[in-house]
């Protein structure tokens, strides 16, 4: 098993590098060696691989240092930024001159934009990686490995189908981020090389992404026997986000269902794992190393992102979750140890409001799953901040989340800069809320309660009746068993909820604390990149509304 999923990188280099700092350009040294490896099942699994890195690397440094996904999460109700630069401040007070169309998570790092791009060429990349998977799987000399004709077509509509959920994956964040974008289904190459792009509405491109994960929802497995396979489930979850978003929430019943009721999945109600005879809680062992794998017996996770430990080792990656999250508590006079997660640098932070929202006895606020403390080299208790007047930039005693805790455990690597954990990346609570929103939306509350309180009392939190159920209360529960690792900014954004929520919740991404305007309504979607509008010299690109 290790030897497989340490290697899911080894391809990435070559099958994204093929992109250059033009729009879905690509060089022709790509074909030849794309000509090589897609001659037989072994060529297209490695390509497959390729892929998978690519949503590992959202937990990486693909753009700048700190997690790649921060960028949909910040500037919501649930997260700001505590140590702020120049590339965040526009998602974390959205500043006009700071959130614009050169901004550097969207347009790159302008010194080095080729390994530093920016977020809509890093999904363009990924795009035209999976189209060529695609494309290349129907050439009719292809050795699948099968015994059988049913075989070799099995084979290969499963490694389709991986590539088609990952290009449903990109377009997602692509759509929701930016509202219409242009369509590639196609390999790009040298003969077919475009610079004159269009737009394509919204509708068009959840058209595509609806195509794809129902291809994806029929081929890929009943479960995922290891991590570099997917199961159906996580079609289904996101087909009923889609559903969801479109209003089509008889579809998003139908396949929520279909997911929640799969027997390979099941939260973890239980404790378990490495620390099972030690204090804790069921919610936090399955973040634990060594207690993320189904072999090592987690039920919940749909997703898991693989690493490993062993330096130098082909597949290992700089894991930036902890990095981003916890505190820089080192500046307080305190040692960098195991049981304080590790280095953090802070870069990111939970909202007051979401620490308001917890009862008191919740798992999800216990100092198993919260940092309330910590006690300096003197050995004085030193209290965390959680009250809205300290969301204060550079704040280190900021409370943070311990999902992300992690570290070496020999002591002169305490103060590694990364983690390089297993670590999961779509868990099924998030499907219970997604189907609790869906039977909310068709009308039926006593179900969704049902749901909701699956979710709430494994965490040991007061009962819901149907009479509760309404749409901010489940944004509200989503906030608490989620937060850090669901992709805010695109929630709020798909129940139309991002500015209200925003401007109530987060002091500062209102303006409030800096008494400047805070975000506003045009802000839901982000600026095209500059870099993309220069590159598409063949007909105008249209900047959205409200950017310069």
């Amino acid at each position: 098993m290790k030897k497989k999923f340490i290697l899911i990188a080894t391809f990435v280099g070559l099958l994204m590098s093929g992109c250059s700092d033009s729009f879905l350009d690509e060089v022709a040294k790509d074909k030849t060696y794309a000509d090589n490896l897609y001659t037989d099942l072994n060529g297209f699994n490695a390509s497959k691989h390729a892929l998978l890195n690519m949503v590992r690397e959202e937990r990486g440094e693909a753009i700048l240092s700190i997690e790649f996904g921060m960028m949909w999460k910040i500037g919501t109700d649930v997260a700001w930024v505590n140590s702020e630069f120049s590339w965040s401040r526009g998602l974390n007070r959205y500043t006009e001159a700071d959130l614009n169309s050169t901004m550097q998570f969207l347009n790159g790092e302008s010194t080095d934009p080729s390994a530093h791009p920016g977020v809509f060429l890093v999904m363009y990349r990924c795009i035209n990686a999976a189209n060529m998977l695609i494309d290349r799987a129907e050439n009719k000399s292809v050795d699948w490995g099968g015994a059988t004709p049913a075989d070799n077509e099995k084979h290969k509509n499963e490694v389709v189908a991986h590539a088609r959920l990952i290009r449903a994956w990109c377009y997602r964040h692509l759509v929701m981020t930016f509202g219409a974008v242009p369509i590639s289904e196609h390999e790009i190459t040298g003969s077919s090389y475009r610079d004159d792009w269009e737009r394509e509405p919204v509708e068009k491109v959840q058209a595509l992404i609806e195509q794809d994960l129902l291809f994806a929802e029929k081929y890929l497995p009943e479960k995922a026997d290891n991590v570099t396979t997917l199961s159906k489930v996580v079609a289904q979850h996101f087909l009923t986000e889609l559903y969801l978003w479109e209003n089509r929430n008889e579809d998003a019943v139908a396949k929520g269902k279909a997911a929640v009721s799969n027997p390979n999945y099941k939260l973890i109600t239980a404790r378990y794992g490495v620390k099972k005879n030690q204090p804790g809680c069921a919610f936090m062992d399955q973040f634990l190393g060594g207690n993320i794998l189904t072999s090592e017996g987690n039920t919940e996770a749909l997703w898991i992102l693989p690493n490993t430990t062993l330096d130098n080792t082909n597949g290992r990656y700089p894991n930036s979750m902890r990095r981003t999250w916890v505190s820089e508590y080192n500046k307080l006079g305190i040692d960098y140890k195991p049981e304080y997660g590790g280095r953090g640098l802070g870069r990111a932070a939970i909202t007051a409001w979401v620490f308001s929202i917890y009862e008191p006895q919740d798992d999800r606020f216990s100092e198993y799953a919260v940092r309330k403390s910590y006690v300096d080299k003197k050995g004085n208790t030193v209290v965390c901040d959680m009250a809205a007047s300290k969301m204060k930039s550079n704040n280190n005693k900021w409370a943070s989340t311990r999902k992300w805790d992690w570290t070496f455990p020999e002591k002169n690597r305490w103060n590694d800069g990364y983690a390089y954990c297993n670590q999961t990346f779509l868990r099924l609570a998030d499907t219970y809320l997604l189907y609790a929103e869906a039977l909310h939306k068709t009308g039926n509350d006593a179900e969704a309660a049902k749901y909701i309180n699956k979710v709430r009392t494994r965490s040991h939190t007061t009962p819901i009746t149907a009479a509760d159920v309404t749409l901010d209360y489940i944004l509200d529960e989503r906030a608490r068993e989620l937060v850090t690792e669901e992709y805010r900014r695109e929630t709020l954004i798909r129940t139309g909820k991002l500015v209200e929520r925003t401007r109530k919740y987060n002091p500062i991404a209102a303006g409030t604390r800096d008494h400047v305007p805070g975000i506003q309504d045009y802000q839901v979607l982000l600026p095209i990149p500059q870099v993309i509008i220069d590159a598409n010299v063949g007909k105008p690109m249209e900047q959205n509304p409200g950017y310069k």
